[in-house]
């Protein structure tokens, strides 16, 4: 997938946000945006996909064992549909499952000391969703081969 896509890790307080690379292989960090409200929240998060030249918006959203959205999840689905309503540029719900755990574990293998880990984790958990995403929609290393490409 070419192009910028933005991810967004809804939370009651902060939001996360992170950025791939034009190339859509690589994510980074790109800040935290307090939440104020959800249509505000949504405009902001438009005008900054713009503003990045964004392509594609994921939206990380918490799913339970059985694959359905928790109560949290169901606030990203309504974040997702009100960002979607505030711009043309694709928007898209992704699992976010674990990504604040990653996030702590992360910073963890970073050597980060106990006392600075306790920081808002939001961005990095973006982050996290995002390279999700992209490693998921890699293209193949090798196209596909097929017996006919052993024959003689």
């Amino acid at each position: 997938m070419k192009g910028r896509i933005l991810a967004v890790d809804p939370g009651d307080v902060r939001i996360g946000l992170a950025i791939s690379d034009p190339t859509g292989t690589i994510a980074r960090a790109l800040g935290v945006i307090r939440h104020v409200a959800r249509a505000i929240d949504a405009a902001t998060i438009a005008q900054i996909a713009a503003e990045q030249g964004a392509v594609r918006i994921i939206v990380g959203q918490a799913l339970d064992d059985m694959g359905h959205p928790t109560p949290q999840g169901r606030k990203s689905a309504r974040l997702a549909e009100a960002i979607q309503q505030q711009t043309s540029i694709p928007v898209e719900l992704w699992d976010e499952s674990g990504s604040t755990s990653k996030a702590q574990d992360t910073r963890r293998m970073m050597g980060v000391p106990r006392k600075l880990r306790r920081g808002h984790l939001d961005d990095l958990a973006a982050v996290i969703i995002l390279q999700d995403y992209l490693e998921a929609h890699l293209p193949p290393a090798y196209p596909e081969t097929t017996e006919e490409d052993f024959k003689e």
